[in-house]
Order: structure tokens, then sequence, then C-alpha cells
């Protein structure tokens, strides 16, 4: 019988990009004064709930966050390291932006390639392929990447 071993890789970078569309991390319930609520508002504050997931999923850090604060520290302590440029399977993150009529808010997601970028974005309410800065206006990034991180675990 032929030793069967995943490639940790090729599968993180596959179930990144199939994630596209799903609508899986729209809601995360939790008692908020003894009441129930999603706190992620039915998809609009879930971009640290998704990264945090698929994170999770393939041993990359110890738990589920809803928040960019906790998927980060516990980026930091499960190893990841910040990197100058972004290249695939790449945890990014956004600077702080408006979200509709809401509080300015960072924003995190993944790279996919040079150009693209996949995050759940709180307008569709589920991950969608972007350009990995939201594109260019007037010669500047519409949302400038604050910083980028990388597991060694990715490099194999």
């Amino acid at each position: 019988m032929k030793k069967i071993k995943p490639i940790l890789k090729d599968s993180y970078l596959a179930f990144i990009k199939n994630s596209a569309g799903a609508k899986s991390w729209r809601s995360l319930y939790a008692s908020v004064g003894g009441r129930k609520e999603d706190i992620l508002k039915g998809g609009e504050f879930s971009c640290a709930y998704f990264a945090s997931s698929i994170l999770l999923i393939f041993g990359l850090t110890k738990n589920v966050h809803a928040t960019i604060s906790g998927t980060i520290k516990d980026m930091k302590a499960s190893g990841w390291r910040e990197i100058e440029k972004p290249k695939p399977g790449a945890v990014l993150l956004w600077e702080k932006q408006k979200q509709g009529k809401g509080e300015p808010h960072f924003h995190l997601g993944f790279a996919i390639n040079k150009n693209q970028a996949i995050s759940n974005r709180w307008e569709h309410k589920c991950p969608i392929i972007h350009h990995i800065t939201y594109g260019i206006k007037n010669k500047k990034p519409v949302r400038k990447i604050e910083k980028i991180f990388w597991h060694t675990k990715l490099d194999s």
C-alpha cells in the first residue's frame, strides 16, 4: 500500500480559493449581556472569523477568532512572521477604512497571487476574490496593505 501524505501548502491554497462565495462565515453567536447575538452581523464583520478558521483547519494557529487583533496575536504565537512582499497563501492586513456607515476597521484576508487576494467582504457577506489592493486610484492603492504575514510551514 502506498503512503499518502497531504501536501499542506497546495491543500491550503486550494481551500482558500475554493472558499470564494461560501456563506459559512456569516454568523457567530455569542451571549452578549445575557442575550444571544450574531456578533458578525450576518457577515458584515466576518474577515477575522474567515481567516482564522482556515488557519486553524490547517494547523497554522490554535483557535478561531472573531477579531483581527485576536487572530494576529494567535498567528504570532503560532510562528507567523512579517514579510515584505505578498506570496500565495500569505495573510494580509489592510489599513483601516469605513465599512458603509460604520466605524473604520482593519481588514484581513489572503494573498492568492501578486495581483489578487480573497477576503470576506462586508458588502457581499462572503469571501470574494479581488485585486490585492482593491485596485489603483490616482496612482495609489485603494486600500493599502499594512502588514503581510507568512508561516515557514508553507515554504515546502
